[in-house]
């Protein structure tokens, strides 16, 4: 009886899929074929192939005797594959999927191999390291904060874990509990949220400025930038930014509500998603002295939404440690408190003044600083460069994270300010700048993913 149930069971199983994927087939290569004007013809045939890599899972089901977690996955890796021949074929339609599709692999695919080749010829830092997998292609990636991550994901909130926000974490903990791994689940989220990033970036260049190099520069140079290895590793940079690009982008087109979702999930990821309340008011107002209507209501409810996911966190921290700000309040394992932005750049150079110059800790300190000059002259330019919302999200975004008392982290905490590199973008039409941006980005990236690979803090 049991087996016929099992083989009953597999057949729905097999009519019902084939049914589905089939439906989903035509639909969705129906609508790529209206929006891109290709006959549906040609779209059926390209995208057919899309659906190539599930064979894989049935010969996997029929020949091999699978486990349950085994099987996830594998399913897993296949939907993966999957959604790339997907993207490969969107390429030949879509010149922004084509665009960011380049950059993202053309960056990506180096730091995949340097990182490991790093680990393994250099040797790690002495000392005793969070092992996140044996597996060195995949440890590699859960560096540093990427062990808190992981371990909210697993076991939940817990100490220090607490200023650490929740919605990258237990994204990790779903996935990861659906392909049988925390730490794939993890690469799998930022990696899919970088490439997003990439596509809201490119979207929102092509909407402000209408050229296609200028979009590709702001992407290309975000995916270079020195620090880039987190967008790639378990931490939330890559999510960050997609959720404040996405943000800004439909609060542009004046869909405020879905913008003050966005920010929602932004302030849900990392206190500064609340900063995306700014631009949003500003084109909210914006669009009310242009267009009136029902635009001023809707832009307060889309500023209203943002605070929502900072505030579940502090009910949910106020139901474990009867504390709200308790997220606040263990920054001090770290030497955090509230000050003005200048008291950072002085506490820094004070630490730089009682070492070595020569020591790893003043030349951290050193970089630190370089970074914060750095975006603090493009802060200042952007003023009169970009429109006026990108600017006071800008200036927001740095002077939050100077205001701590301390400039550790600067490196990757400026990387997701994304007005900079639409600045650089537009600098970047001089093929002279374009190369200097280039030649001083790239050396760095590969010189901070070694450091980054073997254990070395960088940021």
């Amino acid at each position: 009886m049991s087996a016929l149930v099992s083989n009953l069971a597999l057949a729905t199983l097999s009519i019902g899929g084939a049914f589905g994927a089939t439906t989903i087939w035509y639909s969705y290569s129906r609508w790529i074929s209206w929006t891109c004007n290709v006959s549906l013809e040609d779209m059926l045939k390209a995208d057919a192939w899309s659906y190539a890599p599930f064979l894989g899972l049935w010969v996997y089901i029929i020949w091999l005797p699978a486990t349950l977690t085994g099987a996830a996955a594998l399913l897993g890796s296949l939907v993966l594959l999957s959604v790339a021949v997907k993207i490969g074929v969107l390429g030949r339609y879509y010149p922004m999927v084509h665009h960011v599709s380049t950059a993202f692999i053309a960056t990506r695919l180096p730091l995949i191999i340097i990182a490991p080749l790093a680990a393994v010829v250099i040797g790690q830092r002495q000392g005793q390291h969070f092992i996140a997998s044996h597996n060195v292609w995949l440890s590699v990636w859960g560096r540093w904060d990427a062990q808190h991550y992981l371990t909210i994901a697993t076991n939940g909130y817990s100490g220090n874990e607490m200023a650490f926000f929740p919605l990258y974490p237990w994204l990790i903990h779903v996935l990861g509990g659906a392909i049988g791994d925390h730490l794939t689940a993890g690469l799998i989220i930022s990696n899919l949220s970088f490439f997003v990033a990439l596509g809201y970036l490119y979207a929102l260049m092509r909407l402000e400025y209408g050229d296609d190099n200028v979009a590709y520069h702001a992407i290309f140079y975000a995916a270079i930038f020195p620090t880039a290895i987190f967008f790639s590793a378990v931490y939330t940079e890559s999510l960050f930014l997609a959720l404040t690009v996405a943000s800004v982008y439909y609060a542009r087109h004046g869909n405020y509500v879905t913008a003050g979702i966005f920010g929602a999930l932004a302030s849900m990821t990392r206190v500064e998603g609340m900063l995306t309340a700014i631009p949003l008011a500003y084109e909210a107002w914006r669009g009310w002295r242009e267009r009136r209507g029902t635009t001023l209501t809707r832009g307060i409810l889309g500023v209203a939404l943002v605070p929502a996911g900072l505030l579940l966190y502090m009910g949910y921290l106020w139901a474990l440690v009867g504390n709200p700000l308790y997220f606040m309040q263990v920054q001090d394992n770290w030497n955090r408190h509230l000050a003005w932005p200048w008291v950072s750049i002085i506490n820094t150079v004070h630490e730089i003044a009682k070492n070595s110059l020569a020591s790893a800790g003043s030349v951290n300190h050193m970089i630190e600083l370089a970074f914060t000059f750095a975006f603090l002259v493009l802060m200042i330019v952007s003023f009169r460069t970009l429109r006026l919302s990108y600017s006071l999200y800008f200036a927001a975004s740095l002077l939050v994270p100077m205001s701590t008392a301390s400039l550790m982290s600067m490196p990757r905490f400026v990387l997701v300010i994304f007005p900079a590199f639409m600045l650089l973008a537009l600098w970047g039409r001089n093929p002279v700048v374009n190369s200097a941006i280039v030649a001083l980005s790239l050396p760095l990236l590969g010189l901070f993913t070694v450091l980054y690979a073997d254990w070395y803090w960088l940021a």
